[in-house]
């Protein structure tokens, strides 16, 4: 997964901003379970970028709602 910051996600439209939160978040969830499957996190840092650009896109779709 390549690390998306700010700026990259506010140039794209909502349509492309819903697929790669839906695409970011089944990422997430099958990194979660492998690693409660496995009882040890493998990538921790990982999960935690993961959770991060979740968040970045989520605000981004949130302050593009509100300006339309």
């Amino acid at each position: 997964m390549v690390i998306l910051r700010s700026k990259e996600i506010r140039e794209m439209g909502m349509e492309e901003l819903q697929k790669k939160l839906e695409e970011l978040q089944a990422e997430h969830a099958s990194n979660i379970s492998k690693s409660a499957a496995a009882g040890i996190y493998e990538n921790p840092g990982k999960i935690k970028e993961l959770k991060r650009t979740i968040a970045r896109v989520k605000t981004i779709i949130n302050e593009k709602n509100k300006e339309n």
